[in-house]
């Protein structure tokens, strides 16, 4: 049984692969202006040094310039968030934990708006001093400390409570709503048209630079999460018999959340609120591949880029010339699941 469960994990993982690589090149591929997977190789093919360009000089402009740092960047959200909300759910060891259903996501945003609100004024030195990474910096930190906070209210000494994480979760969402307002309302014109980006989410504001600075942050993130795997597969047996097994639990805890909330910050930096990847992706993978964090981890990072990806091009085309905000696509997806999943808990008697 073993055996063939390392088998079907392997096999996800490499379907994911495949399927990841081929909607990749699709997506560049899809929008107001429909391009063909021959055009867009071969402005691929042509930057690699590998062929000549034989394709108009607009379609270079819209692949290299439009397309192709958007869905970078999709994928890299969908796979913080997914690998994220993973990883919450295994340390808080319950599928309902998600980024931005315990206030994470609420936090990285609010700090974010923060940033370009106050970026001119109060937070003038620390942009001058961070340059591109001051935005991803300020969200991570946002979001750290809104999942301490969240932590430290749902432990006690009888364990996490899964409600009054939620009920903190939403306070905090709450908190940072309000505080979002505060600052649309203190914004002007041009910091408006910014910050509308962050209400519903959206990866229409692409550029090489963002996804420069949110690459070297999720990357160095998810590829240290995945390095928690085991460790997060011993917590799953609880808290003492993890530490029986060796895992110095306190440190794993922080690690885990430090390291969430740096890709969740990053996320957020740029793509502002996108809600319910960390909770539908690993709960999918879950009911598939099982609670192994050494394949759920992964496969998740892989789905969730997918996941993005697909409500990404789905939102170029539903109201083509205009686009719809891709947070609004998540959640369409997301809360009917989510209702779903609380009903099943309990029944279970998860709740």
């Amino acid at each position: 049984m073993n055996l063939q469960h390392e088998i079907r994990g392997q096999w996800t993982l490499g379907l994911l692969g495949i399927l990841l690589l081929s909607t990749l090149i699709i997506s560049v591929g899809v929008g107001p202006m429909s391009l063909s997977m021959s055009e867009s190789l071969q402005v691929a093919i042509a930057r690699l040094g590998l062929n000549e360009l034989s394709v108009p000089q607009h379609v270079v402009m819209v692949v290299e310039s439009i397309r192709m740092p958007r869905t970078i960047l999709g994928m890299l959200v969908g796979a913080a968030l997914a690998v994220s909300g993973a990883a919450i759910q295994g340390l808080f060891r319950n599928p309902l934990a998600d980024p931005g259903l315990i206030g994470v996501s609420g936090g990285a945003a609010f700090a974010a708006v923060a940033s370009i609100v106050l970026g001119g004024s109060v937070l003038k030195p620390l942009h001058d001093l961070l340059g591109i990474y001051s935005l991803p910096m300020m969200a991570f930190l946002g979001g750290f400390i809104t999942t301490l906070l969240v932590a430290w209210i749902a432990n006690s000494r009888f364990g996490t409570s899964i409600t009054t994480m939620l009920l903190a979760g939403i306070a905090i969402n709450i908190v940072t709503g309000s505080g979002i307002g505060i600052f649309t309302y203190m914004a002007d014109d041009a910091m408006l048209r910014t910050l509308t980006f962050w209400q519903m989410g959206s990866l229409g504001g692409a550029t090489w630079d963002n996804v420069t600075a949110a690459a070297t942050m999720i990357a160095v993130a998810v590829v240290l999460i995945l390095r928690y795997a085991k460790s997060l597969n011993a917590l799953l047996l609880g808290e003492s018999e993890a530490r029986h097994l060796g895992v110095d639990v306190s440190r794993i805890k922080v690690r885990v959340v430090l390291l969430s909330a740096l890709a969740v910050g990053a996320a957020v930096s740029v793509s502002g609120m996108i809600g319910f990847v960390g909770l539908v992706v690993p709960h999918i993978v879950r009911m598939s591949l099982g609670p192994d964090h050494r394949y759920l981890l992964p496969a998740s990072a892989l789905l969730g880029a997918l996941f993005l990806l697909l409500a990404d091009m789905l939102s170029r085309i539903v109201i083509a010339p205009a686009e719809l905000p891709i947070g609004l696509i998540t959640a369409i997806i997301g809360g009917p699941f989510f209702i779903g999943l609380i009903i099943l808990q309990a029944r279970k008697g998860g709740l």
